[in-house]
């Protein structure tokens, strides 16, 4: 992998890891044209670390939620709390959307991630990516807050979240747009698409590093490439969330359903 490979790589996943525009099949397209292998261990560090990359954008973007969350935490778990025990509620909440994600992606991983060499199927998750966001523009205003928002909601955000594995299918927008129209605040839908997002992108990365483990240590090619290009995709990411968050905030996810339909749409005809 060369420098400008690495560093184009790493702005592709930084960026499309949160805008809902799906960042699997951007990389996978992008593997394509210029012929790298998925599967070689050279692009198994880079996913690796460029995951890292993101889930430190996110640890950033969101370090002042996660410790009033934590802060929440600790004085829910006094017996002398009085009032609702909101925090701990989320936890659950979480955990009912980590169950389904961890179940397809441990069980349909291999299946799911064959798409990854038809770029066909890639336009085609982006045209139902696209659909799904422009829904989110036409339901009503979301309004349930989380007492009202039942472990079954919780459990079909998580599926959404599994099914995103399919390149083509945006795990921002899948998330995000699921917990909309299910009837989740919009601000509250963003923070618990990233809230879910953690143990996913951790269980992911130490999937993929299993998978390293098990290569020769010469295999792994140039660290300054891998590096560089992790660097990039978390400087990216970050500025990517912030931006993500204020289109949820502003209603406006569905504008970028007109971008995922005509890149599916240009990938389906370049195809044929």
């Amino acid at each position: 992998m060369t420098y400008l490979q690495a560093v184009t790589l790493g702005l592709i996943q930084g960026l499309t890891e949160f805008l809902p525009v799906s960042s699997s099949g951007h990389l996978a397209l992008t593997q394509t044209l210029w012929k790298l292998e998925p599967d070689s261990s050279a692009m198994l560090w880079f996913d690796v670390c460029s995951h890292l990359g993101t889930l430190v954008a996110v640890g950033v973007v969101f370090a002042g939620t996660f410790g009033r969350f934590a802060t929440r935490l600790w004085r829910e778990s006094s017996s002398r709390f009085v009032g609702q025990r909101v925090g701990w509620r989320i936890v659950a909440l979480t955990v009912a959307a980590s169950i389904p994600t961890a179940v397809i992606g441990l069980i349909f991983k291999d299946d799911l991630q064959a798409a990854f060499g038809k770029p066909t199927w890639i336009g085609v998750g982006l045209l139902v990516t696209g659909g799904l966001l422009w829904s989110t523009g036409r339901a009503a205003r979301p309004r349930r807050g989380w007492g009202r928002f039942s472990w079954w909601r919780a459990a079909l955000v998580g599926l959404a979240q599994g099914v995103a594995i399919l390149p083509g299918i945006s795990r921002s927008g899948s998330t995000i747009g699921c917990a909309m129209l299910l009837g989740l605040k919009r601000r509250w839908a963003g923070q618990f698409s990233f809230l879910i997002a953690v143990p996913a992108i951790v269980g992911a990365t130490l999937l993929e590093f299993a998978d390293l483990r098990s290569l020769p240590a010469n295999s792994v090619g140039r660290a300054g490439p891998v590096l560089l290009g992790s660097a990039v995709a978390m400087l990216s990411g970050y500025a990517a969330l912030r931006i993500l968050l204020g289109v949820v905030q502003r209603a406006q996810l569905h504008l970028f359903a007109y971008y995922c339909w005509v890149i599916g749409a240009a990938v389906i005809i370049w195809m044929r």
